[in-house]
């Protein structure tokens, strides 16, 4: 069984890069507080770690 990321949008896009936005809907965030589960891979891990200021993520098996 693969490992996931539980990834919850903690902060507001409001202000924030177009880039970090983009990245926020590539993870399937829309509102604050809302927790998605993905596959830990390296593509989801650079995304995370591209926000990772705006985030909170915790690894799940």
């Amino acid at each position: 069984m693969s490992k996931k990321l539980e990834i919850t949008l903690r902060r507001s896009c409001i202000g924030r890069p177009e880039k970090h936005r983009r990245v926020i809907t590539g993870l399937g965030l829309r509102k604050m507080n809302q927790t998605v589960v993905r596959e830990d891979t390296p593509q989801i891990r650079g995304m995370v770690q591209k926000i990772s200021h705006l985030l909170k993520v915790k690894e799940i098996s």
